[in-house]
């Protein structure tokens, strides 16, 4: 029937609108977009959404505001992605420790995305030599063996603790990921790694002479120890552009093994 819309398709139509000319009589709405007096009479015009060339956009959004959302949205800073600047230039070794100390959440924004394996490697080491002396019994073999005997066995124990920092920042980072965080692997690993070693710094410090089962020295640990818990939380949820509940759970196995390797055994 003349005036409904042809089931071919635009092929067996010379207008290339799937419709068939209008017919005297008839309304006008029925014409083809190219007949006079039809919706659409003129040239036929370039639309992006003709076939093989289809935007789609939220249902209410015009193209216009999908373009100004999409601006938006690459305007919008993404910590890990190479589509957003850094916060600032990197910084040197001196400052990033005393920053984490005494600027924590500048030092975290910064240094997001910039890799800190250098010094997370070589304070996790310094940090693991003297962690044999936070166990009085591992304290008392070193105190009263050779030098050549406990030499070997505190550079096995730096080894070891870093070893433990890679796996546990591994996987805080794994969970911040998880939880909706965007940042970059290394920078939460190094970072986490100069927190738990600087944090605990302290009483291992006092442990070596006053030694780890020391009351003094364990309620200097759980303060320390809830010193990391704030600094990783806050370093996550400045990594990983996370709210600080979330940046916490991120956190939380990082800081339940820290407290069971090095805080309760001395208890």
């Amino acid at each position: 029937m003349a005036g409904i819309r042809n089931s071919d398709g635009p092929q067996n139509t010379p207008y290339g609108y799937g419709y068939a000319p209008a017919v005297e009589g008839e309304p006008e709405y029925f014409g083809s977009p190219g007949s006079p007096g039809a919706p659409g009479y003129g040239p036929t015009p370039s639309y992006d959404d003709n076939p093989g060339h289809t935007v789609a956009f939220s249902v209410g959004d015009t193209p216009d505001a999908q373009a100004g959302a999409d601006q938006d949205h690459v305007a919008t800073y993404r910590a890990g992605q190479t589509t957003g600047p850094p916060s600032g230039p990197r910084l040197p070794w001196k400052q990033l420790i005393s920053g984490i100390v005494l600027r924590p959440a500048a030092t975290f924004l910064q240094m997001r995305d910039y890799q800190v394996w250098a010094p997370a490697l070589l304070i996790t080491f310094l940090y693991g030599l003297l962690a044999v002396f936070g166990f009085d019994a591992a304290r008392e073999d070193v105190l009263d063996s050779t030098i050549s005997t406990s030499i070997p066995w505190m550079i096995s124990t730096a080894v070891a603790v870093i070893l433990c920092g890679l796996m546990l920042g591994a996987v805080t980072n794994s969970l911040a990921r998880q939880f909706g965080g965007d940042g970059a692997w290394a920078p939460t690993i190094g970072l986490a790694m100069l927190i738990t070693s600087l944090t605990d710094a302290p009483r291992l410090l006092f442990a070596v002479f006053l030694g780890g089962a020391n009351s003094f020295v364990q309620v200097l640990g759980w303060l320390t120890w809830l010193a990391c818990a704030a600094l990783l939380t806050s370093m996550v949820a400045k990594s990983h552009d996370l709210p600080w509940p979330k940046a916490l759970g991120a956190a939380s196995i990082q800081l339940i093994a820290l407290l069971v390797l090095f805080k309760l055994p001395v208890i």
